[in-house]
């Protein structure tokens, strides 16, 4: 196959939304920081909402990015802990994909504590191919053609055979 052609990851979010700031926030931090072994950036709520008591740029979450190796080896992490079975409708048209961990205590060396609770988290999969730079770069950026883009199929090909996963 063209080397051209080879899907591969360019990042993955990890995410872990609390809904409030303060105490309950810090703890996720710490937590998601302990599991990534890299530095959280909070995520800020986007619109007011009365009912829950968010304020409009209140954080109310945090997550991480990874890339390259570190990327690679936290997704086969993460898949080992759902099964390895993903389902066709967690990936999008463009060939990326999402699924969630109920509980942060699945992840080796994770125990629970009482104080800290448990917590569930997001996992965001962005696949490239390479030549993506192009749509980036500042001088003579140009659009992916569309034979060149990633596809629904692609993804889940690039996941039953890079990762070993099963894509019901």
């Amino acid at each position: 196959m063209n080397p051209m052609r080879q899907p591969s990851i360019e990042k993955i979010t990890v995410h872990i939304g609390v809904g409030e700031s303060g105490d309950r926030l810090a703890k996720a931090e710490a937590l998601l920081e302990s599991i990534v072994k890299q530095k959280t950036v909070r995520t800020l709520a986007k619109s007011t909402i009365p009912a829950f008591s968010i304020k409009k740029y209140e954080p109310i979450g945090c997550k991480v990015t990874l890339r390259g190796s570190r990327a690679l080896d936290f997704l086969k992490l993460s898949l080992n802990i759902i099964e390895n079975k993903l389902t066709e409708s967690q990936f999008d048209n463009n060939g990326n994909f999402s699924f969630g961990i109920e509980e942060h205590t699945d992840y080796p060396g994770m125990k629970y504590d009482p104080t800290i609770g448990i917590y569930g988290m997001d996992i965001n999969v962005a696949l490239k191919r390479a030549g993506y730079r192009v749509v980036r770069r500042s001088v003579e950026n140009h659009k992916i053609p569309q034979k060149h883009r990633l596809t629904k199929e692609d993804a889940i090909s690039f996941v039953k055979e890079k990762l070993g996963a099963e894509v019901i």
